[in-house]
């Protein structure tokens, strides 16, 4: 018996919750670019957001039976599984600790110019400054910033109400004036 091509989303989910290997490999090769998508926003290096995604569907196949259709989409519900999951390690002891041990990048040059020997901005780089944020913050601002995301799709994504949204992000950009200065 040949599976269909797509599946509706209540076809999927009563495929899911039945346990079919075939829909969740379905589930898997359509939502997965963009799961990962949030999750590396959220953390950069590339293998531990990889780790992430696969937690991210091992939740998903184990917490199929919490999906609540009548509170909002599937798509919704798995995008909020991976972000947290992102923001879990990324307030975790054992990554904190591990960014420690990185080594320092070659190109954290700082050069002396019109004899200032403070580094600027342009010195380190925008996304070092933007490190020392909260992760909260982070997140907001990248996806903004240096994704174009409006506030409005931010706080769809983030499932937040956009004042929120917009009080978060003026609240990063305050205090990255003071890291900068």
């Amino acid at each position: 018996m040949n599976q269909p091509a797509t599946y509706s989303e209540s076809e999927l989910v009563n495929l899911l919750r039945s346990r079919s290997e075939k829909a969740f490999g379905y589930l898997y090769d359509n939502y997965s670019g963009a799961l990962y998508g949030i999750i590396h926003s959220i953390i950069t290096n590339a293998e531990t957001a990889n780790d992430i995604l696969q937690d991210v569907f091992l939740n998903i196949w184990k917490k199929i039976d919490s999906y609540d259709p009548g509170k909002g989409r599937l798509f919704t519900w798995m995008l909020n599984i991976a972000r947290n999951a992102a923001i879990d390690k990324l307030r975790s002891k054992s990554f904190r600790d591990g960014l420690k041990n990185q080594p320092i990048s070659e190109n954290v040059d700082i050069t002396v110019e019109h004899g200032a020997t403070r580094p600027s901005v342009n010195d380190v780089g925008l996304r070092k400054v933007i490190s020392k944020l909260k992760a909260e913050q982070r997140v907001l601002i990248d996806l903004s910033y240096f994704q174009g995301f409006t506030h409005e799709e931010i706080a769809r994504a983030m499932n937040m109400p956009l004042g929120t949204v917009k009080t978060r992000i003026r609240s990063a950009l305050i205090q990255l004036r003071t890291l900068i200065q």
